[in-house]
């Protein structure tokens, strides 16, 4: 009976011990899902700023050459 009871007991503390790890490994798994998303997050928003510099310069080219155009035209013109 002693050995029965314990057997019970051991097969009750590996349980609580098992779950307590689980639980603490669903825990790291969640913080590492947030660090990335929010390492996800970082990479859009460099992206984004990217593309902003890039069609922010190719409209500040754009209008420096529309102006060279009109400055040409206003010199054949004027000749």
């Amino acid at each position: 009976m002693k050995k029965v009871l314990l057997l019970v007991a051991v097969v009750a503390t590996l349980g609580l011990a098992s779950c307590n790890n689980a639980q603490v490994q669903a825990e790291k798994a969640r913080q590492d899902s947030l660090a990335e998303v929010a390492r996800l997050d970082s990479i859009a928003k460099a992206q984004a700023d990217s593309i902003q510099a890039v069609i922010e310069a190719a409209e500040a080219a754009a209008a420096d050459s529309l102006g060279e155009v009109a400055e040409e035209a206003a010199a054949l013109t004027n000749q």
